[in-house]
C-alpha cells in the first residue's frame, strides 16, 4: 500500500487510569469518566479539523435541510438553537444536509455535511444524533438556496420574523462564517451567488415545534 504520508491531525481517545481524554495533536481537548461523553467534543475537533482545510467550498455556520430540490439555510451562532429546529424538520420530512456547518461551492449551491445532530433534548448535555433515528433520509447532492431564515431563539417568545432584502441576508452568512474574509476574498461572491435565487427572512422565533410550522409556512412545505 502507498505511504500516504503524514496525518494532517492527530486526534485519539486515550484511559488514564478512571478517565477517559480526548486529544488533538497531542493536547488534551476534553476528558470524561465515560468515553461515550466525549462523542460531542470528537465531532466538534473534527469539525476544527475540516474547516480550515476547505479548498473549494465555504463553510457558513447554519443549519441546512432539503425540501424539494432546494435548501433551507439557518444561519446562526453556536447554541442559537439550530439543531433543535433541524431536528424538528426531519421530523417533518426534510432532508438532512447539516445541524451546524453548510458547505457552500462557487455557483451558491449548498453540499451536504451530514455529521451527527449535536441536540440537547431538554439536557443541560448535547447528545450525538444520527438522521436515522429521526426517520430521515440525508442528501448526498448538492442544492441551490431556496430560503434563508435567521432566526434569534427566545424563550416563551413568540414567533415574529419578516421579509428582508438579499443584502441583509448576505451580511448574515458573512458574520456566521468561520472563514477571515482576508484570506478568502472569494467568500463574498460565493456567498452572493448563495443568496440570489433565496427567499430571505430574519427575526425572533419560539419554541421549536412552533417554529418548524412558521419555517414550513414560508417555504411551502417539505
Amino acid at each position: 500500500m502507498d505511504d500516504a504520508g503524514p496525518a494532517d491531525v492527530f486526534v485519539r481517545i486515550v484511559q488514564v487510569a478512571d478517565q477517559f481524554h480526548l486529544s488533538v495533536d497531542n493536547v488534551v481537548v476534553a476528558s470524561s469518566g465515560q468515553a461515550i461523553n466525549l462523542v460531542p467534543d470528537l465531532i466538534r475537533a473534527l469539525d476544527d479539523a475540516v474547516i480550515p482545510r476547505l479548498t473549494t467550498l465555504r463553510a457558513v455556520h447554519a443549519g441546512a435541510v432539503l425540501l424539494g430540490e432546494r435548501a433551507l439555510l439557518l444561519p446562526g451562532a453556536t447554541h442559537a438553537g439550530k439543531s433543535s429546529l433541524v431536528a424538528e424538520l426531519l421530523r417533518r420530512g426534510a432532508t438532512y444536509f447539516s445541524d451546524e456547518y453548510a458547505f457552500i461551492d462557487s455557483r451558491g449551491y449548498v453540499h451536504p455535511y451530514p455529521r451527527p445532530l449535536l441536540v440537547r433534548n431538554g439536557c443541560p448535555e448535547q447528545l450525538p444524533m444520527l438522521a436515522e433515528e429521526y426517520n430521515a433520509t440525508v442528501g448526498d447532492v448538492a442544492a441551490p438556496v431556496g430560503w434563508i431564515v435567521s432566526l434569534e431563539y427566545m424563550r416563551e417568545g413568540k414567533w415574529n420574523v419578516a421579509t428582508v432584502p438579499q443584502s441583509e441576508a448576505l451580511l448574515n452568512l458573512l458574520r456566521n462564517t468561520p472563514h477571515v474574509l482576508s484570506e478568502m476574498p472569494d467568500m463574498i461572491g460565493v456567498f452572493q451567488r448563495a443568496v440570489a435565487g433565496a427567499a430571505c427572512y430574519a427575526g425572533r422565533r419560539s419554541e421549536v415545534a412552533d417554529a418548524a410550522d412558521h419555517v414550513l409556512q414560508l417555504t411551502g412545505g417539505v
